[in-house]
């Protein structure tokens, strides 16, 4: 069947050529160059390979090319354009009707997730202040690193990640999160998805129970379902997640999944109290804690608290990203792992989630290296509370119920309501609020409100996007 490979450079038609028809090859290269551009798999405006080129991948001559794109340049598929190559004509062609266009196939996370590749909205979570990233230094040092990668010889690469950043890692946990730990023992992941989807390979979650705290991240209680893993949903309180009541719900779980740093989306911290308590019932249970430490590094108030795998070295496995405070583009988290499992998750990266990207690994090693990401962590913490004063008095006139939540305020709303259609509707007027009823898992206990992220602040202030949050929420309430 005809197929395009998508790329950075010209549209590749994958044809399949048959010497045993009635038709030529010419003509059976135009006929799957006219297929691929009516189902839509070459768009209009896109370049085709030179005649060399697509001649040599198909394994024919370039004249039997040559004839195939006359005739498609004279039916008005083609525009040839000289040295500037060969183009899919601009002409309206309808896409066939037994393929299904990009639009009509549903995203990834689609209920969930309201836009990928889009700017940030305001109070979308998750992403930083686009104002703050120090991006003259980023551009400079990855512009070097990518110069540096092409002029080296090319080889496997370490499917941990790259030495540089690892060992940056360790310095940084250990003056940042109290965590003591070698190079060895940190895996560079595709973010937290990845750091996640590791554990759960290499612990063999699937068919075990695991704690999820109750509200929780609902993109992690999914990412566990879909590995096969039972989410046990454990009650939140002021003291962050109730062990006891994990304990009394699934004595046995083979982990727990747990944001003790600052709570998501709740934002308190694990108290000393429960966080003894639950590396205890870990080391009794031989069960694993998996430590989400979300935001861990952007506590505004205060010290930051350590990381759990700082009170550990046996049963805690440490998750931290980039994403949070410098960009989710980069798409890179790590994972810490206890000394005993090192060569056990070393192993199940380097056969199934093997570390990419070396330029940016280098590039972020060196950022760290040169103090640039402290400082920049030391400007977001400065920013973002002055950007959570300015939320909250914007909100408190119209919504006096308004909480903080870590680098987020909480408008609770009543039993009910339509948090989920407040949020939906909000989209139209650039703001991305989170509904807080689909952090819960037992219904029992689910609270209704939006969650506003403070990072991104709109030119304007917060004030008309209150008034229009005050007016969906007395339309919709």
């Amino acid at each position: 069947m005809p197929g395009i490979h998508k790329n950075n450079g010209p549209s590749v038609p994958d044809i399949l050529l048959r010497r045993d028809t009635g038709h030529s090859l010419s003509e059976q290269i135009r006929q799957g160059i006219t297929q691929a551009i009516d189902e839509g798999r070459l768009k209009p405006g896109s370049r085709v390979p030179s005649c060399r080129d697509l001649a040599a991948q198909l394994g024919v001559a370039r004249g039997t090319v040559r004839t195939a794109y006359d005739m498609l340049v004279d039916s008005q598929r083609l525009v040839a354009k000289g040295s500037a190559g060969t183009w899919v004509s601009e002409v309206h062609h309808s896409p066939g009707k037994n393929l299904l266009s990009d639009t009509a196939v549903m995203a990834p996370l689609a209920a969930v997730i309201h836009a990928f590749d889009r700017p940030p909205l305001t109070f979308q979570m998750g992403v930083p202040a686009n104002d703050a990233f120090p991006a003259k230094v980023w551009s400079r040092i990855l512009t070097r690193h990518a110069r540096e990668m092409v002029s080296k010889p090319i080889g496997y690469s370490d499917p941990r990640g790259s030495l540089a950043l690892r060992e940056q890692l360790v310095s940084y946990l250990s003056m940042a999160r109290g965590i003591r730990c070698q190079a060895s023992q940190v895996m560079i992941t595709n973010g937290y998805a990845g750091a996640l989807g590791l554990i759960c390979l290499a612990l063999g979650l699937r068919g075990k129970s695991v704690w999820t705290e109750d509200p929780g991240y609902l993109l992690a209680r999914k990412a566990l379902t879909l590995a096969g893993v039972e989410a046990v949903p454990v009650a939140v309180d002021e003291q962050g997640l109730c062990v006891a009541e994990g304990i009394r719900l699934a004595a046995d779980a083979a982990a727990v999944l747990v944001t003790p740093g600052q709570q998501a989306p709740l934002g308190m911290t694990l108290s000393l109290e429960r966080r003894a308590a639950l590396l205890a019932w870990a080391e009794r249970q031989a069960s694993w804690i998996i430590e989400d430490d979300y935001l861990g590094e952007l506590q505004l108030e205060g010290r930051a608290a350590p990381a759990l795998a700082a009170l550990d070295e046996g049963r805690v496995l440490h998750i931290g990203t980039f994403s949070k405070n410098l960009s989710p583009s980069l798409r890179l988290g790590y994972l810490v792992v206890p000394a005993s499992q090192v060569a056990h998750f070393a192993e199940a990266a380097a056969l199934l989630a093997p570390a990419s990207s070396f330029v940016l690994h280098n590039a972020v090693a060196e950022f760290l290296h040169e103090g640039h990401f402290m400082r920049h962590l030391r400007r977001m913490k400065r920013l973002y509370n002055e950007r959570l004063v300015a939320l909250l008095a914007a909100l408190q006139p119209l919504f006096p119920q308004a909480t903080r939540a870590a680098l987020a305020v909480i408008i609770a709303l009543p039993e009910g309501c339509q948090d989920t259609r407040i949020a939906q509707e909000a989209l139209a007027f650039g703001m991305a609020p989170t509904p807080l009823s689909v952090w819960y898992q037992d219904e029992g206990r689910r609270r209704y409100g939006l969650v506003l992220s403070v990072t991104n602040m709109p030119h304007e202030g917060f004030e008309a996007c209150a008034q229009q949050l005050k007016a969906l929420v007395g339309t919709f309430g």
